[in-house]
């Protein structure tokens, strides 16, 4: 291999392991959001005590998660 090749084989080889590090990172992330979302959720469904008002409060805190997160409820969440 002479040096041109081998300093882009060299970069190549920088850029991959840069962008696989960067996907982990990520993926670290949400999944940690995750994770506390559904702690969360969790949290609210093992509640006993709501009554079927407080519950539907509560649904309406699991959208509110989702939006936390980015994300939302769709067309079930117009109101």
């Amino acid at each position: 291999m002479d040096l041109y090749e081998e300093i882009l084989a060299q970069y190549a080889l920088r850029k991959i392991i840069h962008e696989q590090l960067s996907k982990n990172v990520a993926c670290r992330i949400v999944e940690g959001e995750c994770y506390n979302a559904l702690k969360r959720i969790k949290t609210i469904i093992e509640d006993d005590s709501l009554d079927d008002a407080e519950c539907y409060k509560k649904v309406e805190e699991f959208v509110n998660t989702l939006e936390i997160l980015g994300s939302d409820g769709g067309n079930r969440h117009d109101y």
